[in-house]
């Protein structure tokens, strides 16, 4: 099954995360830390340690584009993969864990005052059409990272794919780069008109 989502912005910062948001305001709970998750992320191990424990997945180095957002479980290629796709990066080796039935794509910008009333007006814009959240299954998933740009409607549009498995590891892959820049603005050819 494939879930698509277009023109979703990063909010001017270069960053997108991916998890269960309501996870992370557990961690952030857990943990003691404080409503600008953003600074104790950036400022101390909470970010790794979000990052180890599956809470969320980083992606760093996001140009402001409008992206193409695609979540992928159980294709037998992905859209990225397809041959008239364009392919730039490939990352395997994040976990992410889902405890409240939904995974979403959000950007840095809640991280900077994570307050329960942040959490539930975003949770409520989540509710709106095109927004990048899908229901799940509760468990723990693989999640490889593709970014490129796919081919919809005669042009090639920035995207990234979310390539989605149930899997009984709770723990991303030893060499997992948290920092690890998806970047595609130096790719922009790519996303030119079809011949």
């Amino acid at each position: 099954m494939r879930y698509e989502f277009s023109e979703v912005l990063n909010d001017l910062i270069d960053y997108f995360l991916l998890g269960d948001i309501q996870r992370l305001a557990r961690f952030q709970d857990d943990n003691a830390l404080p409503d600008d998750l953003a600074h104790a992320f950036t400022t101390g191990d909470s970010g790794d340690r979000a990052v180890l424990e599956g809470v969320v997945v980083p992606l760093a180095g996001i140009d402001n584009l409008p992206y193409h957002i695609i979540f992928s479980l159980d294709e037998a290629i992905p859209a990225l993969l397809q041959p008239d796709s364009r392919l730039v990066h490939r990352r395997a080796g994040y976990v992410v864990h889902v405890e409240h039935g939904a995974l979403m794509l959000f950007t840095w910008r809640i991280l900077q005052h994570f307050t329960p009333r942040a959490l539930g007006d975003l949770l409520a814009r989540y509710q709106a059409p095109g927004r990048p959240q899908i229901e799940l299954d509760n468990g723990w998933y693989q999640v490889e990272i593709l970014a490129g740009a796919v081919m919809r409607e005669g042009i090639y549009e920035p995207a990234f794919e979310f390539v989605l498995s149930r899997t009984h590891c709770r723990r991303p892959a030893a060499d997992i780069d948290v920092g690890y820049r998806f970047g595609l603005a130096d790719d922009a050819a790519s996303c030119t008109p079809a011949r």
